[in-house]
C-alpha cells in the first residue's frame, strides 16, 4: 500500500475517524514508544520486537502524513534523525492510559514468547501512582530487567515533554521506587496496590520529594 493511501471506515463517526488514523497493527505502540520522548529509527526497532523494518518504516510515515509525529535532524555531534510526536500525538496518551486499564485482565502470567522491557512498566506504574495519590515529581525505578524514570501528576508533563525515559533520572528523582518483577505486574495486573504493596515491604522507596513522602504515609 502506497504511505499516500489511507484505508478508511468510511463512516461519519469519531470512533471510526480515529481508528482510520491509529487503529493500525503497531501504530499505538510506537505511540507508546515515542512518549519517551525523541527515538531514532534503530531504538524504536530494537523496542519493537517482532515489527518488519519496512512496517516500521510504513508506520512511522503514515504517523508523520496524519500529523502524530515529525521526524528532525539532532544538532552535532548527534546529527542523527529522530522521530518526536506531536502535541496531537502526544493527546494519545490517555487512550494509551486507558487501552492499558482495560487490558489489565488480558495480561496473565508472562508467556515464554513474550518480549520484556522495563519501560513498559511506565505506563501501569503511573496509573498506580495516581491511585495511590503520590502527587507530582519525578520517580525513578529500579527492577531486574532495567532502570526507567517517569514523571508522575495529575497532568503528567504539560506541553510535549517526555512522559518517561530509559535509564536513570536526569538529576535528583523526587522519589526512587526498588521492587522486584514479580510485584511490578502485580501491579500492572491490578492485583496489589501501590501503596499496599509499599507497606508491605515489596516496594522499597527512597527520596524527599512528594511521591516518596506520599507512598510512605499512605
Amino acid at each position: 500500500m502506497s504511505p499516500r493511501t489511507r484505508r478508511s471506515y468510511d463512516q461519519y463517526c469519531s470512533t471510526a475517524r480515529a481508528l482510520d488514523a491509529v487503529g493500525d497493527r503497531w501504530t499505538l505502540l510506537i505511540v507508546r514508544e515515542l512518549l519517551a520522548g525523541p527515538r531514532r529509527y534503530t531504538d524504536l526497532h530494537a523496542d519493537l520486537p517482532g515489527v518488519s523494518t519496512d512496517m516500521l518504516a510504513s508506520r512511522l510515515k503514515d504517523m508523520e502524513r496524519d500529523g502524530l509525529a515529525g521526524r528532525r535532524r539532532l544538532p552535532p555531534p548527534g546529527a542523527a534523525y529522530v522521530y518526536e510526536l506531536t502535541p496531537r500525538g502526544r493527546d494519545l496518551l490517555p487512550v494509551l492510559q486507558a487501552l492499558g486499564e482495560w487490558g489489565q485482565a488480558e495480561l496473565g502470567e508472562p508467556r515464554p514468547t513474550d518480549a520484556l522491557r522495563a519501560h513498559w512498566f511506565a505506563l501501569p506504574l503511573l496509573r498506580a501512582l495516581r491511585a495511590a495519590g503520590a502527587g507530582e515529581g519525578t520517580v525513578e525505578v529500579r527492577l531486574e530487567e532495567g532502570v526507567f524514570h517517569l514523571y508522575a501528576g495529575e497532568d503528567v508533563r504539560p506541553g510535549s515533554g517526555p512522559v518517561y525515559g530509559d535509564g536513570p533520572a536526569p538529576g535528583e528523582p523526587d522519589a526512587v521506587l526498588a521492587l522486584d518483577s514479580g510485584t511490578c505486574t502485580a501491579v500492572a495486573r491490578g492485583e496489589l496496590g501501590l501503596a499496599d504493596a509499599v507497606r508491605d515491604g515489596r516496594v522499597g522507596v527512597t527520596g524527599d520529594g512528594a511521591p516518596a513522602k506520599a507512598l510512605r504515609q499512605a
